[in-house]
């Protein structure tokens, strides 16, 4: 049973990652009963929606000490205390203060978008495999359009993997303006690595928004939010036609594990030097929102 590790880039430290719900997911994606019960159940949005119920009711937020005392989170960084929280799906899209997660400043910096483990591909068209050797980025099918993929078949992408325990708003990583959303419809699986060494296609099969967002120097970037298993609803808080800033929110998910990807023209970006050490390595990098992702060259 292969440990799911990950770079910490405040630590300087490679560290496991303890999973949530991952004797569920082994099973689930490993094993021939739990592949069958995937297939009748967990992917299917009726799933999702129904944990998403459940986590939504009163009675959930008696979850949420329990939580945040298991898992070590900071409630210095909330914007209120957890007794304003009516549910658990309230307390896990949370606001923080806006001290907690410093933006980047700098020009030509791109931020990160979200508190995630952060996996950088330089070029697309170079990549040998992702998640697994001899799996390829689709990017056609993830974007649902041949001629929007055109221009990113050799362009650098961020792949950004929420896990339960992280603050799960997500932000802007570039300024300018939303020219494109919508929704790509789909089902949901899990994002989580276990999942995604087995099929790396369940990122462009789930359902999705897209935000493609015109910039004065990076050309157009296209951002994608990626619900997965128990996460059913992405809530988008800007839309097509926005101005935005860097490090502005775009929106929020509700209840899961759920993933961001951040895709960029060619030759446009220069990632991190952790990003671009690890992830040849098929290492994912941890940092947290609003910190560096790159430089427009």
């Amino acid at each position: 049973m292969s440990e799911i590790r990950f770079y910490n880039r405040y630590t300087g430290e490679e560290e496991v990652e303890v999973v949530y719900g991952e004797k569920f997911l082994r099973w689930t994606y490993e094993t021939t009963m739990g592949k069958i019960g995937l297939w009748l159940l967990a992917k299917r949005a009726i799933f999702s929606h129904w944990y998403g119920w459940r986590m939504s009711k009163p009675d959930s937020a008696a979850k949420i000490r329990p939580f945040i005392e298991k898992y070590g989170l900071d409630e210095g960084e909330f914007l209120e205390g957890i007794e304003a929280y009516s549910s658990f799906n309230d307390f896990f899209y949370r606001k923080l203060q806006n001290s907690a997660r410093p933006l980047v400043e700098g020009e030509g910096t791109i931020a990160l978008p979200a508190d995630a483990r952060h996996l950088g591909v330089p070029n697309l068209g170079a990549v040998e495999g992702l998640f697994a050797k001899g799996q390829f980025f689709d990017i056609q099918a993830l974007l649902g359009s041949v001629s929007l993929a055109d221009n990113y078949r050799r362009g650098t992408a961020v792949i950004s993997r929420l896990c339960p325990v992280d603050y799960h708003r997500f932000h802007s990583p570039v300024s300018g303006r939303i020219v494109e959303q919508r929704l790509i419809n789909g089902p949901l699986y899990s994002v989580s690595p276990i999942a995604l060494r087995k099929s790396m296609g369940y990122l462009w099969e789930n359902k999705r928004v897209l935000t493609v967002i015109e910039t004065s120097n990076l050309g157009h970037v296209c951002f994608l939010a990626i619900g997965a298993t128990c996460v059913g609803s992405i809530f988008m808080t800007a839309g097509e036609g926005q101005e935005i800033r860097m490090g502005d929110e775009l929106g929020y998910f509700a209840f899961g594990g759920s993933c961001v990807i951040t895709l960029f023209e060619r030759d446009r970006v220069r990632l991190t030097d952790d990003l671009l050490e690890f992830g040849p390595k098929q290492r994912e990098v941890y940092a947290r929102v609003g910190d560096i992702l790159g430089y427009a060259l």
